[in-house]
């Protein structure tokens, strides 16, 4: 049983914490960090019951990490508007689908999206190049200045992006890791996107996205159990999400995603084994 009790809440506002920084360093919410940690905690518990709380700690993550993006000027709002209304209904469908799914299989899925993910972005050279099909589709142009002065151009097709997020919408909510896991990876290497520019977009869209799916468990019941422990998970990220968004000034886009990919490997592969070990 999820623990309700005040003796937890430090270690569960530290987790909310680390959860904040390096998911919004990245631009994935922290739901891919969040997600496998209550798998491993708590592992007889529903796991429609930790996705809603997960899910509901992304958007106080997206919300805080996406105000400090705005300041910094990196996120591009018309792209993020319309990415976030295409990803909307896929999040509550995802949502309502999470009931679905039994324990043992839902950690085998679980794992296999985020190796595969990790897979995927330890064998790309470089980022920013989307691949050359998509350059033959119409084009939509981006120029963004940032605070600091830098300038990012690009262009991409809208067409794909708004695909993408439908499915990134659905599959982030059903496994309750936010979608920026997907979300940036394929902004930098399939849509061409610069990296700080996809983090910051992506956390915007996050913010809209996950609070769809949060309300649809709201609504049906599921997320009444897990008051709680949000509340102690939320603490720590909105701290932890403000010095996120300030440590990606210091930090190359290259080793963002680099540190995405090892991350995921490692979260992947443990609730993986524990999904195919697991007699339940």
């Amino acid at each position: 049983m999820l623990p309700t009790d005040l003796a937890h809440a430090s270690s569960f506002v530290a987790l909310g914490l680390v959860t904040g920084v390096f998911g919004t360093l990245i631009g994935a919410g922290g739901g891919f960090i969040l997600m496998p940690v209550l798998l491993l905690i708590f592992p007889h518990d529903n796991p429609q019951l930790l996705t809603s709380i997960s899910l509901a700690v992304v958007f106080v993550n997206a919300a805080s990490g996406s105000e400090a993006y705005f300041i910094m000027r990196r996120v591009d709002y018309n792209t993020g508007l319309v990415f976030a209304l295409a990803a909307t209904p896929g999040a509550i469908a995802g949502a309502l689908c999470t009931s679905i799914f039994p324990r043992r299989p839902f950690d085998i899925i679980f794992g296999c999206v985020l190796v595969a993910v990790a897979l995927y972005l330890l064998l790309q050279k470089g980022g920013g190049r989307k691949i050359k099909t998509f350059q033959k589709w119409p084009q939509s142009s981006r120029r963004i200045v940032d605070a600091m002065g830098n300038v990012y151009e690009y262009n991409f097709p809208m067409s794909i992006g708004v695909a993408l997020s439908v499915l990134v919408g659905f599959f982030s909510s059903l496994l309750g890791i936010g979608g920026g896991i997907i979300h940036v990876p394929a902004m930098v290497y399939l849509l061409g996107f610069p990296t700080h520019v996809a983090t910051a977009t992506s956390h915007f869209v996050l913010a809209i996205m996950a609070l769809a799916g949060t309300m649809t468990h709201i609504a049906t019941g599921v997320f009444a159990n897990g008051v709680h422990l949000t509340i102690y998970l939320s603490l720590g990220v909105l701290a932890g999400a403000q010095l996120g968004a300030h440590l990606s000034n210091l930090v190359k886009g290259n080793v963002i995603m680099r540190s995405l990919a090892l991350a995921l490997a490692f979260a992947g592969l443990r609730i993986l084994v524990m999904g195919i070990i697991d007699p339940q």
